[in-house]
């Protein structure tokens, strides 16, 4: 893979970065490589309940991403996350079962479907949220993003909006150095 992208389906400013990622993917030939990242798992014992609906939903879509993953399915999973974010933060929902039902069928993965609900797919989901954090972690959230030959991830970049094709294209130029960089830590701002 060329990049890694660990996201939880529930977070909004993970699917703007997600589609400012395929943007660059598709237009540098980049392999992209889906995982999960929970937030239920990052937040466990302390989710406030009005994002109780949304995050278990969103352990259950991410059952599914790790179950195509382990089949080498990343293009399925692609498109499911594609189909689950036009359904839920294009439109502005919170993410719900319906959302991911629909997205199920919409790509395709109605075979697969059954991996939504099997509980032996959490091990492999907390397997690949630790992945995460221990490669950007601590003290971050949902997505974070891995290059095969650097030292650590980093969480993000979040972007408020997603941005055309050269400036997608200028923000993955301007990152990669700085991923790849041992002693960079940190950029941030505050959100608007």
């Amino acid at each position: 893979m060329d990049v890694t992208f660990f996201f939880d389906p529930a977070c909004p400013h993970t699917w703007r970065t997600s589609r400012w990622l395929v943007t660059v993917g598709q237009a540098r030939d980049l392999r992209i490589e889906w995982r999960a990242f929970s937030l239920a798992i990052l937040n466990e014992g302390r989710v406030a309940p009005q994002f109780a609906e949304a995050l278990a939903a969103a352990s259950r879509a991410l059952r599914l991403v790790e179950a195509l993953r382990a089949q080498g399915r990343g293009d399925d999973t692609a498109r499911f996350y594609a189909e689950l974010g036009a359904r839920s933060h294009d439109v502005g929902s919170p993410l719900a079962d319906r959302a991911i039902t629909e997205a199920v069928e919409a790509a395709g993965l109605q075979e697969d479907a059954p991996a939504l609900d099997d509980d032996r797919w959490d091990e492999a989901v907390r397997e690949s949220h630790a992945l995460a954090y221990a490669s950007a972690g601590p003290d971050i959230g949902s997505p974070v993003l891995t290059l095969p030959d650097a030292e650590r991830g980093v969480h993000g970049p979040i972007v408020t909006e997603v941005p055309g094709t050269d400036e997608a294209l200028l923000l993955w130029d301007s990152l990669l150095p700085l991923v790849r960089m041992p002693a960079f830590h940190e950029i941030k701002r505050g959100r608007r």
